[in-house]
């Protein structure tokens, strides 16, 4: 019986171990696209999959919200554009309360984003999946205040 116990033990440690390297690779991933994000770094593109599901969820001005979903290639192509304008604006975005952790497909990062020059702060989430050239941002959704991605609504994204 006591065997037993400390292997119980063992196996419930070892998988706790497992657990928390798991959620401090997320978050070590997350802090390297926040880095890359704010130096407008063009390794920021590698960090996400080639299928990557965008997702905008919109806030409009009476407090509803919106989602448009951003083809992939259309977002990378944004995405290149938006690190040169980023860059001369200075445009950097804060995070708060981030949270990891397991789902069944990978991992969950949800925090609270300030966009530069705001005092308001947005939900955001990534989906993480651990690939052959290590995690991948699989879904993103991030809310905004810009209306103009509604305008792509009906238009295939």
């Amino acid at each position: 019986m006591k065997r037993k116990i400390i292997l119980l033990f063992i196996l419930l440690t070892t998988v706790a171990s497992v657990q928390a390297e798991t959620t401090k690779d997320g978050m070590a991933f997350f802090d390297k696209f926040t880095n890359y994000s704010n130096s407008y770094n063009e390794a920021l593109l590698g960090m996400y999959s080639p299928d990557v599901k965008i997702i905008r969820e919109i806030v409009k001005p009476s407090g509803e919200t919106e989602q448009v979903i951003i083809p992939s290639q259309r977002f990378f192509k944004e995405l290149k554009l938006g690190q040169k304008t980023a860059r001369i604006k200075k445009y950097k975005n804060r995070y708060k309360n981030i949270i990891v952790k397991e789902i069944p497909n990978g991992l969950q990062v949800s925090a609270e984003r300030q966009p530069s020059n705001e005092t308001y702060w947005l939900k955001m989430y990534q989906v993480l999946q651990n690939t052959n050239d290590g995690l991948k941002i699989t879904e993103e959704m991030m809310q905004t205040k810009v209306q103009a991605f509604l305008k792509h609504k009906n238009k295939g994204g």
